[in-house]
């Protein structure tokens, strides 16, 4: 090699010589890579979003100890002896080897916080929540692009964070904008079909002034002119993790009436499944009007109910027909979706008869990296609910296979969108377009591991969970203008270009990662580092009235594992609660209770 580049090294450290200033680091994938360190070398420690920096340079030689997860950015350069590496800076997880900050209790809540209080401050920057000058699209430093249309599903997954953000804080400004947005949705974007008792979500609206413009198919390339099922499962997130915390029996209908129009026009009751799209004046997804989409189904149409609004609905309610409907879904997934005779990713896109669809659009015969790892994490999740070794037996070899295709063993991190087979003479899987990682879908392989961990307690999901965990929190978060970025290049380099610069975009909104720190939260504390964790929730006067009981389990958990220690009801204590089926009992409400629920492993 004749020339120099720079890279970034995620490992294990092996050993150091402080006379000479070099060490040896064991990657992720097993490589030993020797280091030295250059004359401007620093380090840091990982902080989290709103603290400040933390540099650790002066502490190298203790801390450099056998064993200790470090990220090392350097320079490779071209000598007489060889190609050397020389350390520019070094990221640490944490202080020893077994210490990771971000399982420090207050992690993610306090991750949280900073995300939804960055897209308040962007939203509505006079502090006066006010949907109507809600924008879609962001600046990196949160500034609202001079666009004029609001997408249904971004607010959606807006109001998703910062319902989930007051869940984990209790500070009434999140609930505010979860309802008011909520609140927006139903006035702005939802249409009740009075003939088939149905609602449906407008794709979105374009407002000027005070006029707006509704849009009632979708504007996407992928699914113009079509109802995308989607889009009305995620215009579901926000409301459903709304009620959960304010009981709403109006959103309750509007949920309902949702899956009825699933049940109705996209459910295929002879082959199993949802359809992908429904023509928009006869509600048939075999209308050739549908073009390309006619008569498909794939990922989103059938895996997206669970982690977007289902299991948060089975939560809020414990009704069975839900936990069917997870199981229907699961059941699909792990029927139709693999495919590794062929393979090492699962099959995304389908025919009517289940057959493969390997020429649609975008997708082709290709397999996106994070929806492997989300099958993986929605199945353990629902097998607590139904249990069938089945949905274990595809989450783990899910769980084995991704990290040697979809991982990044060098450096630390998650892919994108790869080819799903090898061409004549290849032994390595090619990306689709870029070897960039994007933050959704470190959320996947992060959320993946913990609760294999959790469920199962085999080491070596720990290891993957804390390996993902710490790239994403040592790069993905913006110290300088607030939450998370887009993209990151393969060495952790935040790339800001196009789309990818925005916070606020079709594909961002605060969801994925409010909901990475809320499950985080809710995997480490209760099933990894047996800590306790307070939720808060604040039933309407008429909220939960079917059965006065408001749920809390915060994820379907292994049986057993957690349960209630205590509640109070506005600063009070509470007795009427059931600590193993994590219900409270509502007293006769004249206003509205702010509650306040422990929940404990039990296992210490």
């Amino acid at each position: 090699m004749k020339f120099e580049f720079s890279d970034t090294i995620g490992g294990f450290c092996q050993s150091y010589d402080s006379a000479t200033r070099s060490g040896v680091i064991k990657t992720f994938a097993g490589d030993e890579v020797k280091f030295k360190l250059s004359d401007n070398f620093y380090a840091r420690i990982v902080r989290n979003l709103d603290e400040p920096y933390r540099d650790c340079t002066g502490q190298v030689e203790k801390l450099l100890r056998d064993g200790q997860m470090i990220f090392v950015y350097g320079i490779y350069y071209p000598d007489e002896s060889g190609t050397h590496f020389e350390a520019s800076y070094m990221d640490f997880p944490g202080r020893k080897p077994e210490e990771m900050r971000f399982e420090e209790a207050d992690w993610w809540i306090n991750q949280a916080r900073s995300i939804a209080d960055f897209y308040i401050k962007a939203e509505f920057p006079n502090g006066e929540i006010d949907y109507r000058q809600y924008r879609t699209r962001l600046t990196l430093d949160g500034v609202r692009k001079p666009d004029f249309r609001q997408e249904t599903d971004t607010i959606s997954r807006m109001i998703y964070g910062m319902a989930s953000a007051y869940m984990l804080t209790g500070e009434d400004r999140f609930l505010e904008v979860a309802e008011k947005g909520t609140q927006y949705l139903r006035d702005h974007m939802r249409f009740y079909d009075i003939d088939e008792n149905v609602v449906y979500w407008y794709h979105g609206i374009d407002v000027q002034g005070d006029k707006e413009h509704k849009l009632f198919t979708s504007e996407f390339d992928d699914d113009i002119e079509a109802i995308p099922m989607y889009e009305q499962i995620y215009a579901l997130a926000g409301p459903t993790q709304t009620y959960r915390l304010n009981g709403d029996p109006a959103i309750m209908r509007d949920i309902r009436m949702t899956i009825s129009l699933f049940d109705k026009f996209f459910i295929d009751r002879e082959k199993g499944g949802y359809y992908s799209h429904i023509d928009p004046v006869t509600f048939d997804p075999k209308s050739e009007s549908l073009g390309r989409n006619v008569g498909r189904k794939n990922w989103n149409s059938v895996g997206d109910h669970a982690p977007a609004y289902l299991i948060n609905l089975y939560l809020a309610t414990m009704e069975e027909k839900y936990k069917d409907f997870l199981e229907y879904t699961a059941d699909c997934i792990e029927e139709h979706f693999k495919d590794y005779d062929n393979s090492p990713f699962v099959q995304e896109k389908f025919y009517d008869d289940w057959s493969h669809d390997e020429t649609w659009g975008w997708q082709q015969n290709r397999g996106v990296v994070g929806h492997n790892l989300k099958i993986a994490w929605n199945l353990m999740r629902i097998n607590s609910a139904v249990a069938k070794d089945k949905y274990v037996q595809f989450a783990e070899k899910i769980a084995e296979i991704m990290p040697t295709v979809g991982m990044d063993t060098r450096r630390g991190g998650w892919y994108d969108v790869m080819e799903r087979k090898l061409r004549a003479g290849e032994t390595c899987y090619r990306f689709a377009w870029h070897d960039r990682k994007a933050w959704w879908q470190q959320e996947q392989g992060i959320l993946a591991y913990q609760i294999l961990y959790g469920c199962l307690k085999k080491p070596e999901y720990l290891n993957l969970a804390r390996i993902s965990a710490a790239f994403y929190n040592a790069y993905f978060l913006d110290h300088d203008d607030g939450a998370v970025y887009f993209n990151v290049l393969n060495n952790g380099i935040p790339f800001l270009t196009g789309n990818e610069r925005l916070k606020g975009s079709h594909s961002m909104a605060c969801y994925h990662s409010i909901e990475l720190a809320f499950l985080s939260a809710v995997y480490i504390n209760l099933l990894h580092t047996k800590k306790p964790l307070d939720l808060y929730f604040k039933p309407l006067v008429n909220g939960f009235s079917e059965d006065n009981l408001l749920h809390v389990q915060p994820d379907i958990l292994p049986k057993g594992s957690c349960k209630i220690e205590s509640v109070e009801i506005d600063g009070k204590p509470w007795n009427y609660f059931n600590a193993e089926t994590f219900t409270v009992k509502l007293p006769p409400l004249d206003h509205r209770p702010k509650i306040k629920v422990r929940i404990v492993p039990t296992e210490s």
